[in-house]
């Protein structure tokens, strides 16, 4: 504990702030944050995840990065597990009420984040808590008395309560106790900072009014933005096809990064390296006069490679890719498309015609069978091929007809 305090001691205020907030869309108090920092002590920072999923992407990685830069600065990080919160299923972002967990659901996926989250922090400086250990606690009774600290009113206030509400929409009840419940645990947690998504603002606010109505101080909130997939609009997801998983493969990692667009690599630089922010400024400087892009991004995927994999897999990832792509002459430009397979996987030929590489479906069949189309840098033979939803696949038609195909 005493080397923690030197540390935050030691380092300048300014250069601490500039730290958290890189990257961050806000930080609320700002003056409330520096007045905590001026005691000197190790913040209690916490972000909480539902486990409603059994792999992390690099989406979810942003708050764990901040959580890293946090802890190496020398504050207390706790990594929070919504097993309770999960059985209610937060709707944030959605339309209609998201379908709740089961316990063994849930217990599963906890494990499977415990082993991932570890390849970021470190374990020996990491709280891991639970939330179920104190909510499974409270009786009915209790339940009722949280409930009576917020009315509905304020609940409407919340974005998509407000937007279900007024489009004649149901919200089960039950779906008024998560905020309730997200910023009870900051209350259990005695938290000085929270962090999160902007779509997590009003459940990290609620946060903020409970600790003052059990007479603790109010936590500071941090939020992070939400990013973008391989496709550069929407939000990193799964279902969308457009996420890049740190369970992945080195080539698998390696790959999606080498293709996204110029412009999101420095979007992802900011909110995924942990490279400083004079380094990435002077890149900036040197692509503006004239450095290829590609440069840098070799160094970006090399870095999230490293880091969910080890140093010599990002080593094996560049040679592989750069004898699959470089020096195979295939183009580092070429068209892109996102095809939908509506959860379903796609007939390799219509994926050639969609994109545009054959006039037809009969062209693309005869392409095949004479032997002149490549995916990935292999040829294809098989003309019931099917590609499921998942990419960017480089695929080539000839000698000259190169596409980039990502399937959600």
């Amino acid at each position: 504990m005493r080397n923690l305090i030197d540390t935050i001691k030691n380092m300048d205020i300014k250069e601490q702030l500039e730290i958290t907030k890189r990257g961050c869309s806000e930080l609320i108090i700002e003056t409330e944050f520096v007045e905590k920092l001026r005691k000197g002590r190790p913040l209690r920072v916490k972000a909480g995840f539902d486990p409603t999923a059994p792999d992390l992407h690099l989406g979810h990685t942003v708050l764990i990065n901040k959580l890293r830069q946090l802890q190496d600065l020398g504050h207390h990080v706790i990594f929070l597990i919504g097993d309770f919160t999960g059985l209610i299923g937060d709707p944030t972002g959605k339309n209609a009420t998201r379908p709740p967990l089961t316990r063994e659901q849930i217990a599963e996926n906890a494990k499977t984040y415990q082993a991932q989250v570890f390849k970021i922090l470190d374990p020996a400086k990491t709280e891991v808590a639970f939330n179920s250990t104190w909510m499974d606690k409270l009786t009915s009774v209790d339940m009722i008395r949280l409930a009576a600290k917020y009315n509905v009113a304020r609940m409407l206030e919340r974005d998509d309560f407000g937007k279900r509400y007024k489009g004649g929409q149901p919200i089960a009840i039950h779906e008024f106790l998560y905020p309730l419940v997200q910023g009870y645990d900051s209350v259990a947690l005695k938290a000085d900072l929270e962090l999160g998504g902007t779509d997590q603002k009003f459940n990290l606010l609620v946060g903020r009014e409970l600790q003052k109505d059990y007479g603790q101080p109010s936590q500071c909130i941090l939020t992070m933005p939400l990013l973008e997939g391989l496709d550069g609009v929407n939000k990193m997801s799964k279902s969308l096809g457009n996420y890049i998983g740190i369970t992945e493969s080195p080539e698998q990692i390696f790959g999606k990064l080498m293709s996204i667009s110029d412009e999101l690599m420095w979007r992802y630089l900011e909110l995924l390296s942990f490279e400083s922010l004079a380094t990435i400024g002077k890149w900036k400087e040197e692509a503006a006069g004239g450095r290829n892009p590609r440069d840098i991004k070799v160094i970006l995927a090399q870095e999230i490679v490293a880091r969910f994999h080890d140093r010599a897999a990002a080593e094996k990832a560049l040679s592989d890719f750069e004898a699959r792509f470089k020096e195979g002459q295939v183009p580092e430009e070429m068209p892109e498309y996102t095809l939908s397979a509506a959860g379903e996987a796609i007939l390799f030929y219509q994926v050639l015609k969609q994109a545009g590489l054959t006039a037809s479906t009969s062209e693309a069949m005869r392409m095949i069978e004479q032997g002149g189309v490549k995916l990935d840098g292999e040829k294809v033979s098989d003309k019931a091929l099917k590609l499921s939803a998942g990419g960017p696949f480089v695929i080539q038609v000839g000698k000259r007809k190169f596409a980039r195909v990502l399937i959600s």
